[in-house]
């Protein structure tokens, strides 16, 4: 890999802090941008951001955050032009399957414009490899009568069940292309539920946490018995920097990055309970549209071809989200 900054989009939010922080502290330099979309308040990213600027003074790093749009064609060939970068993490990108219901043009746009912009750039620039983030929210529904299963990156995708799941398989698609025609590396990875620090306010862990802390009710959906592989975030942002170094080999590749044991709803609520040290107040609601029953990486080409192998636990990452959210709060209060 060429001694050139690595750019990281989305920079500022919960994946993307972390990568760059693990980038710095192996003695790379790192170029971040970041459009602060309002999905959720700015001032949170903002804290994802300071504690990314703090391990470049820690380090000694050279880090440079960029504000911008990905979207936005001639900020972003002004930013390759100035940066010169020599790898991009593309990790920017609208989230949510429920929210992208609402907005299915907004999505497209962010997530599949923005994407190509960021080719585009890759390929005037002679970047030496991509890293995009791809979702499990790919695989879409199980078939009836199955409860749950792992998903291999081998099957067919091509029934995406939320406008979110589609954009992310079209990103796969084009980011394919992008190889074909620029034999660029290219790696598509596929995340499965990331916790831990620094999580989005919006997703099940965080707020279920803070809610059990408040004696506030939780409102499940579904009977209980659906299943997410959550992944601990650092095992997360060890794939990527294994597929990062990795992808050359490959050319174009997609891997899943996910623990392999998957939590059902209930359980999950019982593990967070456990760790607040209060009981969960719960009232059902129907599945939502868009939501799947389970999510399970098959994690064996990941191993294989990586050496990924997540080391953090559900309950041991639950842990180190509880303490890393309650000095959040603390701070916040004063």
């Amino acid at each position: 890999m060429s001694d050139r900054p690595i750019l990281i989009t989305g920079v500022a939010g919960f994946i993307a802090s972390h990568t760059a922080e693990a980038l710095l502290r192996a003695g790379r330099r790192v170029v971040g941008v970041d459009n602060f979309d309002p999905f959720y308040p700015q001032r949170l990213k903002q804290l994802n951001l300071a504690e990314v600027e703090k391990a470049a003074v820690t380090t000694g790093g050279g880090f440079e955050f960029i504000p911008g749009d990905i979207t936005d064609r001639v900020a972003m060939a002004h930013l390759f032009e100035r940066t010169h970068p020599g790898a991009v993490i593309h990790l920017a990108a609208r989230a949510g399957v429920r929210p992208s219901i609402a907005d299915p043009a907004g999505y497209a746009h962010a997530n599949v414009t923005g994407t190509s912009v960021l080719l585009e750039q890759c390929a005037k620039h002679g970047i030496d490899r991509v890293v995009i983030a791809s979702s499990s929210s790919v695989y879409g529904t199980l078939a009836p009568g199955e409860r749950s299963r792992p998903f291999s990156e081998t099957e067919n995708v091509d029934r995406p069940i939320s406008p979110y799941a589609a954009t992310k398989r079209a990103c796969e698609l084009i980011g394919y292309t992008h190889h074909h025609l620029t034999k660029q590396p290219v790696a598509m990875l596929r995340f499965f539920t990331v916790f831990g620090p620094r999580q989005r306010p919006d997703l099940a862990i965080r707020s279920f946490m803070g809610k059990i802390a408040r004696e506030e009710t939780l409102t499940l959906f579904g009977d209980g018995t659906s299943s997410r592989d959550y992944t601990f975030v650092e095992d997360t942002v060890g794939g990527i920097l294994a597929a990062l170094d990795r992808i050359p080999k490959f050319g174009y590749r997609i891997w899943n990055l996910g623990n392999s044991k998957p939590i059902t709803l209930d359980a999950m609520v019982d593990s967070i309970a456990k760790v607040v040290g209060k009981p969960a107040k719960i009232e059902r609601a129907p599945m939502q549209a868009g939501d799947v029953m389970a999510t399970w990486a098959d994690p064996t080409r990941s191993r294989d071809e990586l050496g990924y192998e997540p080391k953090t636990s559900f309950d041991a990452g639950l842990e180190k989200q509880w303490q890393w959210l309650r000095q959040f709060e603390a701070a916040a209060t004063k």
